[in-house]
């Protein structure tokens, strides 16, 4: 069977940046979106024009410097939105906008204080109005996750006869199931006429820690577009994280999905975001976290110096991760004190490691790590006891 292409949405710089402290200039965005381009994804999502003249200079600029992705700009169902969105991307090779309205009870009664009827008319007007700027036209339909699927039905069958190309399902607020989501986008493929002739995209946020779990359900039931940030920034608990979306595919091919990325830029690229924003990355993440490749339990550190594969799933060169990381605790064990005391010129022995052995314990008790000086320390405390030299 052939794979299938899962196009890559990052909304990074709009998404993303809506992070409390997270604001980028138009240099910083900029930056991002040159290597966002150079990492192979598909669509840029660089801003809401709109919003204020310099997200709009930003969204302008992006458009003139990304040579291969399409770049996005949001909006609200609005016309005036739809027309400085278009201004803004007048010089992209390849335009898109991105708009839509809110589609759950709730949105309709308190957001909008409209009745159903009205957003599905306008639904289908921003879209027709979308489709006199630019021929890409994204549809989203906000809060989907919470919207009632026959109604959401009609609103993405309305969408598509206005002429868009995409159909975007967020699950704004995370609350879905992962099951209950790939069988809203199921739902979607069957009872949406013309369906197959766009592209259904996933906006998972991660406000119950199911925001990849429900893309990749999703994607399972026939989406094609994931709308993703690097690292996972975004609003509140933040969106699905575009290394783990892209190397989940990556580690399971009977899925018969992949993407265009570039995985050895993802660690470079998620270390260049975090500096730009100054959204620490937490040492646990997935992918790119400092301690996604690192290992401190002596069981595990056995088993990965003596075949990497026995406790690690993706090669750390894939991502752009130089090595694995063998770190020194009071729980490590001989293989892994044998192993970097050789990285740093000492040979030793089965008898001269268990005596080094005891020693390395009195100072792992001591220590949360202990670090290539402290191995030497250690071993001038042996020599100086044994006389054995390294």
């Amino acid at each position: 069977m052939s794979t299938e292409k899962v196009e890559i949405f990052d909304t990074t710089l709009r998404d993303g940046e809506q992070v409390p402290g997270c604001k980028l200039n138009t240099e910083q965005k900029l930056k991002i979106a040159k290597r966002l381009d150079e990492l192979g994804v598909d669509v840029i999502e660089a801003g809401f024009p709109v919003s204020s003249p310099q997200d709009f200079q930003s969204v302008s600029e992006i458009a003139k410097l990304v040579k291969n992705a399409t770049v996005c700009g949001l909006t609200r169902a609005v016309k005036k939105d739809i027309e400085v969105a278009a201004q803004a991307l007048k010089y992209a090779k390849k335009p898109r906008i991105h708009t839509g309205i809110g589609t759950s009870a709730s949105h309709i009664k308190y957001k909008f204080k409209a009745t159903p009827q009205e957003i599905i008319e306008r639904a289908g007007e921003a879209v027709a109005y979308a489709k006199t700027f630019v021929d890409d036209v994204e549809f989203y339909a906000e809060d989907a996750g919470r919207t009632d699927n026959k109604f959401l039905a009609v609103v993405c069958t309305e969408a598509v006869k206005a002429g868009a190309t995409v159909l975007n399902i967020p699950d704004t607020t995370g609350y879905c199931l992962p099951e209950e989501y790939g069988k809203k986008i199921k739902y979607l493929k069957e009872h949406v006429p013309g369906i197959e002739n766009v592209i259904i995209s996933c906006h998972c946020h991660n406000d119950l820690g199911m925001a990849t779990a429900n893309s990749v359900a999703g994607m399972t039931n026939g989406a094609r577009q994931i709308e993703c940030t690097i690292n996972g920034i975004g609003e509140r608990a933040g969106n699905t994280a575009l290394e783990e979306i892209v190397m989940i595919l990556r580690q399971h091919p009977t899925l018969n999905l992949d993407t265009n990325i570039n995985t050895q830029l993802l660690y470079d690229t998620s270390k260049m975001v975090s500096q730009e924003m100054g959204m620490f990355v937490q040492p646990n993440k997935a992918i790119v976290g400092a301690n996604a490749f690192a290992h401190s339990s002596g069981i595990h550190q056995d088993g990965v110096i003596k075949n990497r594969e026995t406790y690690e799933i993706i090669n750390p060169a894939d991502v752009g991760v130089t090595e694995s990381a063998i770190i020194l605790t009071a729980r490590s064990g001989r293989a892994a004190l044998a192993h970097k005391a050789k990285k740093i010129g000492y040979h030793l022995t089965k008898l001269e490691l268990d005596v080094v052995y005891q020693e390395f314990l009195h100072f792992a008790d001591a220590r949360k790590e202990v670090l290539d000086n402290d191995i030497h320390e250690i071993m001038q405390i042996y020599q100086s006891k044994n006389r054995v030299s390294a």
